[in-house]
């Protein structure tokens, strides 16, 4: 059975996406079959793996809303062992669609329970908000990542966050857990970075993970070539970080340990 892992925080801004893309695709080179899900309405994972939004007639929020088979649906991308479930802008709508429907928390959970078996890893980037497709996310995840950048104001709505994921993990995912903390945008030269390294450590302890993911230019860049960081520039920094997240979490789930990358 595949861990599915959310992306989430409801802070915009703050790397879901590049994290969600990202580790996906370092999971997916170290020969983990894996699945991206884009919960996005802005729909960046998807054009981030190559495809054009605007171009695809069956999303997410078919199989949420009208209950479309997800593995009609899937992608393929260009590196081998990642899949993609791509979204449209048309995912902003379901919330509201869903609102009347029963069980409604749990419809990604359904979608997904269907090709679960078929991946190691699922991983679902969810919108900046803390609206109804972030609690399915949630709902359906075995775990969570919360990505928090090295800049003033970090942990603003941490505590927000933390607080829906209480409610969910005692109304609607008893086994939803905490899979870490990820620094995000960290630049060495800044004093700043380094105190909120220092911050969030002392408050989070163990819940941080070890890989910081550093503010990094070809990071940026890659997305508007349709590739992961991996694809784009293997030996950059971002890259680098991403493979030892991967590493990582592989390791933090008792899979096989590869061998990490400094960088």
């Amino acid at each position: 059975m595949g861990k599915i892992i959310a992306i989430a925080n409801q802070k915009g801004g703050v790397g879901k996406t590049t994290t969600a893309m990202n580790l996906a695709a370092s999971l997916a080179v170290l020969e983990y079959k894996t699945l991206v899900i884009d919960a996005d309405p802005q729909a960046n994972t998807t054009s981030g793996l190559g495809q054009d939004p605007k171009s695809i007639n069956t999303s997410i929020y078919e199989c949420m809303v009208d209950g479309i088979p997800v593995e009609d649906i899937i992608i393929k991308t260009d590196i081998e062992f990642l899949d993609l479930v791509p979204s449209h802008i048309d995912l902003v709508g379901a919330e509201v669609e869903m609102i009347n429907m029963e069980n409604r928390e749990e419809k990604m959970k359904e979608v997904i329970s269907g090709v679960r078996d078929q991946y190691d890893f699922i991983i679902i980037d969810c919108s900046p908000s803390l609206g109804l497709i972030t609690i399915n996310a949630l709902t359906a995840a075995d775990s969570v990542i919360i990505p928090v950048q090295c800049e003033y104001f970090a942990l603003e709505g941490l505590g927000k966050l933390l607080n829906t994921i209480k409610i969910i993990q005692t109304r609607l995912n008893t086994n939803l857990e905490i899979e870490g903390i990820l620094l995000t945008m960290y630049d060495v030269r800044l004093r700043l970075s380094n105190q909120v390294v220092e911050e969030v450590r002392m408050h989070f302890k163990n819940m941080v993970f070890e890989t910081i993911i550093p503010r990094n230019v070809r990071l940026g860049e890659a997305p508007s070539f349709g590739l992961p960081a991996i694809a784009f520039d293997a030996e950059g920094k971002g890259a680098i970080a991403y493979l030892n997240l991967a590493n990582e979490i592989a390791e933090k789930n008792g899979l096989q340990k590869v061998t990490e990358t400094h960088g």
